[in-house]
C-alpha cells in the first residue's frame, strides 16, 4: 500500500510531476502539503465524502494537486474537458451534481456563463471575474492532513462521440487513501512494470480516463510523470530522449504523426531508454502498429477498456505478432460475442462485445442508459463489434452505432479506416455509411488530406483505387470528399457523428415525409 503522502516521508525532494514545456514540477512533499491543503479546504467549504466537485483546466500541475486533494477526502471528482462547448459543460456541472468548480485563467471563458447556476466556483492564480482564487484559499488552510480522510474517486463523462457523454459512476467501499484500485494497480505494476523507477511521459489531456489514471498511479507507486502540455510528435521523441523516459502511453493518432514524420527526424532522437509504450482509446491500424513495432522493437503494449471499467483486455507485442490486428485476451470479465437476438456466437462470428463477470457500473442519473448497457443475463457492453479467435483474442470490427449495411451486407468502417490511413496523401480518415436509395446505405469515406491543394477529383480517384488494391470493392469508398481537418478528440477518438450526421439531415424529411 502506497500513497504520495507516504514518499513525501521517504522521498520527500523527489519530483512527483513536471510539466515538459514550462520545466515546472511538484515534489512529493510539496504535493502531499498541497493536497492536504486542498482537503481542509473543500471540508471548510462543506463538502462530505461521497459529494462531487468539476474541473475544467489544461495540462497543469494544479490539475494534478486538485485530483489528490479529492482523492484524500473521498470526493467523487469529475474532470471536464475544455474543448466542449458552453451547453456541454454546463450539462455535466449539473449531471454531476458539483458543488465546487474549479478552472484555470487560460480556461475562464468557457466557465463563465455557469456563475449563476449554484457551485462555488474558484480559478487557480488571482480572483477574478466572480472566480475566488483557488491558490489564495488554499495558502490559509493548514499543511496536515485532515481528521477523517477516506479514498475518493473519478467519476469521469464519456468522449460523447455518438451523443451525450455519459457520467460513469463506480461504487466504492469507504477505505483508506492508502489502498490503490486494485485492477489499475495490476496493470500497471504488474503487468507494465511501473514502480518507483518510473518516469512516466504523459502526452494527452489530463481529463481522459487513462492519463488521468496512470498519472494517479505514478503517484501511488512513488515514480515521476512528465506531462507533455499538448501532444506534438516531434517534441515527443525529445522528451523521450532528453528524459530518458521508461514508459509512456499514447494513442493511435500519435503514433501515425510520428511514422509521418521525416525519416531523418525520427532517426534524430534516442529513445531506447523506453521500456513500455501502452496505447488503447482507439483502434490502431494494423500496419500502423507492426511499423511502431519494427521501429521501437517489442515494448508495445495494447489494451481495451472503457472509462465504466467493466472488462479489459490487454495484448503485448508478442501476442499482438502472432495474433495481428487482436486487442488481447481478457484479463477482467469474461468477453462475451452477441447477436441481436441476445445468443451468444460462436468462434469466428461477429457480434456485440459483452463482458461477463466484470465490475458493475452505472451511468450517472440515466438508468434507462445503464440498462441498455445490460442484457438479461448481466452481462455489460461498451458498444463495440468483434470477434473472438479459438485462442480467445479479441477483434474489435467498430462501434456497432457506425455499422453500414448495403444491399443486406454489414460493412465495418474500421476496416477500410485502417487501409486509407497508410496512403501517403492521407493525414486522417474517416468512414461511414451514407443514403443509398438502392442499397439503403452507402460507403462514403471524409478525408484530411497533408495538403489541401490535392483535394480534388484525381486525388478521390487514387485513393478509391488504392483501397480497392486492399479491399473488396463493397468495402471501399463510392466517393471522397476533403476537410482541412476531422473531428477528433483531444485523447484521439473520431467523434464521427459530426461529419455523418450532415449527410444523413438531408434525407431526413423527404417529400413524401414532410
Amino acid at each position: 500500500m502506497t500513497h504520495p503522502s507516504i514518499h513525501a516521508q521517504t522521498t520527500p525532494d523527489k519530483i512527483a510531476y513536471r510539466m515538459a514545456g514550462s520545466g515546472e514540477a511538484i515534489t512529493y512533499r510539496e504535493l502531499d502539503r498541497r493536497s492536504n491543503q486542498g482537503a481542509h479546504l473543500f471540508r471548510a467549504l462543506g463538502l462530505k465524502k461521497g459529494d462531487h466537485i468539476a474541473f475544467l483546466m489544461e495540462n497543469t500541475l494544479a490539475f494534478m494537486e486538485i485530483c489528490w486533494a479529492a482523492q484524500r477526502s473521498g470526493l467523487y471528482y469529475t474532470a471536464i474537458s475544455r474543448y466542449l462547448t458552453a451547453d456541454e459543460i454546463a450539462y455535466i456541472v449539473k449531471d454531476c451534481g458539483a458543488k465546487v468548480v474549479i478552472t484555470s485563467p487560460k480556461c475562464i471563458e468557457a466557465v463563465a456563463p455557469l456563475l449563476a447556476s449554484g457551485p462555488a466556483f474558484y480559478v487557480t492564480g488571482a480572483a477574478r471575474d466572480g472566480f475566488n482564487s483557488w491558490d489564495d484559499a488554499l495558502a490559509a488552510q493548514p499543511t496536515t492532513p485532515i481528521a477523517d480522510e477516506a479514498a475518493g474517486t473519478d467519476m469521469l463523462y464519456s468522449s460523447g462521440t455518438t451523443g451525450r457523454p455519459k457520467g460513469v459512476r463506480r461504487v466504492t467501499a469507504e477505505q483508506s487513501i492508502l489502498v490503490p484500485n486494485p485492477f489499475l494497480k495490476y496493470l500497471c505494476a504488474d503487468m507494465y512494470g511501473m514502480s518507483s523507477d518510473s518516469i512516466y511521459l504523459s502526452p494527452a489531456p489530463l481529463y481522459h480516463a487513462a492519463p488521468l489514471r496512470y498519472n494517479m498511479m505514478t503517484g501511488v507507486l512513488g515514480g515521476t510523470s512528465v506531462i507533455m502540455e499538448h501532444f506534438d510528435a516531434e517534441n515527443f521523441l525529445q522528451l523521450v530522449e532528453k528524459h530518458r523516459v521508461n514508459i509512456t502511453q499514447l494513442v493511435p493518432t500519435m503514433f501515425v504523426r510520428m511514422l509521418k514524420l521525416p525519416d531523418e527526424v525520427r532517426a534524430r532522437y534516442d529513445v531506447s531508454s523506453l521500456k513500455t509504450a501502452i496505447h488503447a482509446a482507439a483502434p490502431c491500424p494494423v500496419e500502423v502498429k507492426a511499423r511502431m513495432i519494427e521501429w521501437w522493437g517489442p515494448i508495445i503494449a495494447e489494451y481495451y477498456a472503457g472509462s465504466e471499467g467493466n472488462g479489459v483486455t490487454v495484448s503485448n507485442s508478442q501476442e499482438w505478432l502472432t495474433h495481428r490486428g487482436t486487442v488481447g485476451r481478457a484479463v477482467v470479465g469474461k468477453i462475451k460475442i452477441v447477436n441481436d437476438d441476445d445468443e451468444e456466437m460462436p468462434t469466428g462470428e461477429i457480434g456485440t462485445v459483452y463482458f461477463a463477470d466484470g465490475p458493475q457500473f452505472a451511468y450517472h442519473n440515466d438508468p434507462e442508459k445503464t440498462q441498455r448497457a445490460y442484457n438479461a443475463r448481466g452481462w455489460s457492453t461498451l458498444g463495440d463489434v468483434g470477434y473472438l479467435d479459438d485462442e480467445g483474442f479479441l477483434y474489435l470490427t467498430d462501434r456497432k452505432a457506425y455499422m453500414i449495411i448495403s444491399g443486406g451486407v454489414n460493412i465495418y468502417p474500421q476496416e477500410t479506416e485502417d487501409v486509407l490511413i497508410t496512403h501517403p496523401a492521407v493525414a486522417d480518415v474517416a468512414v461511414f455509411g451514407v443514403p443509398n436509395e438502392e442499397m439503403g446505405e452507402e460507403v462514403k469515406a471524409v478525408v484530411q488530406p497533408h495538403d489541401m491543394a490535392r483535394a480534388g477529383k484525381d486525388l478521390e480517384a487514387e485513393l478509391i483505387a488504392f483501397c480497392r488494391q486492399h479491399l473488396s470493392p463493397i468495402k471501399c469508398p463510392k466517393s471522397v470528399d476533403f476537410e482541412p481537418e476531422l473531428p477528433r478528440t483531444p485523447t484521439g477518438k473520431l467523434v464521427k457523428r459530426h461529419l455523418r450526421d450532415k449527410y444523413w439531415a438531408k434525407v431526413k424529411k423527404t417529400p413524401a415525409q414532410a
